[in-house]
């Protein structure tokens, strides 16, 4: 990140200002190039996209602290920056440079509270309290989880509600508290039902619905020990999920495999585990972490035939 942004604060202006005027239509054109970095995280992961996210997000705050703009076009401009730093934070985190993506978290949400914008506020939030809960933070990721939600606003899109809930869901999990874990998963899916086809949200939305809920839920079921219930929900999403978005759909069957092995159906985690390893994520770590867990969790089967065929592949 030091070859990307400024020292000291990246949002600062610089008190003498020699760039070109920012128009609304220039803060457009980088929010049409924000979009297409989400939609691009989609199909490529982590390692092979971290690159062109931070020369977007230096590119964003340069256009910031050096151009010519009126208080609205900057308050856009904030707002988009926030949003960048939202996805170039998250691309950073599966590439596993979590120190990095921390970092570029904080700047979104510097970004997003300068524009006034307290459910973008919350969702760059949401995303480190994610991190924090897969990095051994649990406790912190709660707190944050927590705020990020009251950022948001009880006026919030639905949506956005859901999501922010679903985080909050996750992070008592890794916490091992079931009970507010479970409150907090029925919460979000309380908030996703007021959501409709005539409700707005924002574009960094786009991938919340029922199913991701449901992927969510499943996921707190396999951590909790409640393979019974994680089982049929895993394996309803997985049956119609885009096997385009290989990343997910890999994360996804990891912990279908733990559940089976919880459930004691070590054939059954082994053919899952095999799924999972055939699309090969090599550039995320979030992929590669969750294919240890799995593998490491099959030792306990090493004598099936179909596990220890794996083991040693």
């Amino acid at each position: 990140m030091a070859d990307f942004l400024p020292e000291g604060d990246p949002l600062s202006p610089l008190s003498a200002r020699s760039g070109r005027r920012i128009g609304a239509g220039q803060v457009a054109d980088l929010a049409r190039r924000v979009h297409g970095l989400r939609l691009a995280d989609d199909v490529v992961y982590g390692k092979d996209l971290i690159g062109p996210a931070l020369r977007e997000l230096r590119a964003a705050v340069k256009l910031y602290r050096e151009g010519v703009h009126t208080e609205e076009v900057g308050r856009e401009l904030l707002r988009t920056i926030g949003e960048l730093a939202q996805i170039a934070g998250w691309v950073a985190s599966d590439a596993g440079e979590h120190a990095e993506a921390e970092r570029i978290y904080q700047l979104g949400m510097s970004a997003a509270r300068a524009a006034g914008d307290g459910v973008l506020s919350g969702n760059v939030a949401g995303s480190l309290a994610y991190q924090w809960s897969n990095t051994g933070h649990a406790a912190d990721a709660i707190g944050l989880a927590r705020a990020a939600l009251e950022d948001a606003g009880t006026d919030a899109p639905p949506k956005a509600r859901a999501l922010y809930l679903d985080r909050v869901a996750w992070a008592h999990t890794r916490a091992g508290q079931d009970r507010p874990a479970m409150t907090a998963l029925e919460e979000a899916a309380e908030a996703l039902a007021e959501d409709s086809a005539g409700t707005g949200s924002p574009s960094y939305l786009y991938w919340m619905d029922a199913g991701e809920l449901q992927v969510m839920e499943a996921r707190v079921y396999t951590e909790l020990r409640r393979p019974l219930r994680a089982v049929p929900l895993l394996t309803d999403v997985l049956g119609r999920y885009d096997a385009s978005h290989s990343r997910e759909l890999a994360l996804y069957l990891s912990w279908l495999a733990v559940a089976y092995a919880d459930a004691n159906e070590p054939e059954a985690a082994a053919e899952t585990t095999s799924r999972m390893l055939t699309l090969g994520q090599s550039g995320s770590e979030r992929t590669a972490e969750r294919t240890r867990i799995v593998l490491e969790r099959l030792r306990a089967f090493r004598d099936v035939p179909e596990v220890a065929e794996l083991l040693v592949s």
